[in-house]
């Protein structure tokens, strides 16, 4: 795999979301619910946020905010980095390593159209270089 299409195609384009009024709490049950990070926050469709972990850890629980009363758009990481379908995955990772995020919105003329994690970036390479190894001991014993 070497593009961002390719990822969103073997791993399906759910993509979990959240309402910016809905409370943290809310959100980390979310989280926890679909084994997920992260949530998308979303405001009439429109992707406005995301929410992760670390954003609760960071934004919330060190400064002391009740997770039942602080609303999702208080700690949320609002405009979002994304990145399109036709990204590299090489690319994406150097976007993750450079910016230290963990999850990149997809979109599409405007259009959320899935969300990658740094594993699923990390899955696509350890594949591309077990082709490649199989690649190369198909040619080495021809």
């Amino acid at each position: 795999m070497n593009f961002v299409s390719e990822v969103i195609a073997d791993k399906g384009d759910r993509v979990h979301s959240i309402h910016p009024t809905a409370t943290v709490l809310d959100a980390v049950r979310e989280m926890a619910a679909r084994q997920v990070g992260s949530l998308v926050v979303l405001r009439n469709g429109a992707l406005i946020g995301v929410i992760t972990e670390r954003d609760y850890a960071r934004r919330g629980v060190l400064h002391g905010r009740r997770s039942d009363e602080t609303l999702v758009e208080t700690i949320m990481t609002p405009n979002p980095l994304t990145v399109k379908p036709s990204m590299s995955v090489d690319v994406c990772m150097e976007i993750m390593t450079d910016q230290r995020v963990r999850h990149l919105p997809v979109m599409d003329d405007h259009r959320l159209i899935g969300l990658v994690s740094i594993g699923d970036l990390v899955r696509a390479i350890i594949q591309r270089q077990r082709e490649t190894i199989e690649q190369l001991r198909e040619y080495i014993a021809s």
